[in-house]
């Protein structure tokens, strides 16, 4: 069973990858495609796990991009999380285009992502944390990550 797919879509001098499933063991077999120079973005969108083998596979794809300029847009925690515990998970000259910022209503025992834009929510290490969001139907959710934790990894922008 194959728990990951590997979309490269280049157009107009960018390449852009969607990494859907997982980042596991099985990783590698899939990265052959990937463009080591130009301008490559990771839409990470339908990431849904990653293991430790797939760290070790994942920093070992970043190593070998060392001629491309790397961005990464929607992020989800999952990804986020690794980006602020293990040093080199993503190269220092990359940069984070969005990413997903967990909200919770405890009253509808419910989650709620909102995604986070440079430019808009984040300039460098500055960033513009909502403690509270607002669905379009009116139900009120509250930040649920630690600030200081979640969002380390834009201190080194």
């Amino acid at each position: 069973m194959q728990n990951t797919i590997i979309k490269v879509n280049n157009t107009g001098g960018a390449t852009q990858i969607d990494v859907i499933g997982a980042i596991d063991e099985n990783f590698s077999q899939f990265t052959k495609d990937i463009p080591k120079a130009g301008n490559v973005e990771f839409s990470l969108q339908s990431l849904k796990s990653i293991n430790s083998t797939g760290i070790r596979e994942w920093i070992k794809l970043m190593q070998s991009l060392s001629g491309a300029q790397i961005s990464f847009a929607s992020c989800p925690k999952i990804f986020i999380d690794q980006v602020n515990m293990v040093s080199g998970f993503i190269p220092a000259n990359s940069k984070v285009t969005s990413f997903y910022v967990p909200y919770y209503n405890e009253d509808l025992d419910r989650e709620c992502l909102v995604l986070y834009k440079d430019g808009e929510h984040y300039n460098g290490s500055n960033v513009n944390v909502q403690e509270n969001y607002t669905d379009a139907e009116g139900n009120s959710f509250e930040l649920d990550v630690v600030k200081a934790k979640y969002f380390k990894f834009l201190q080194g922008a």
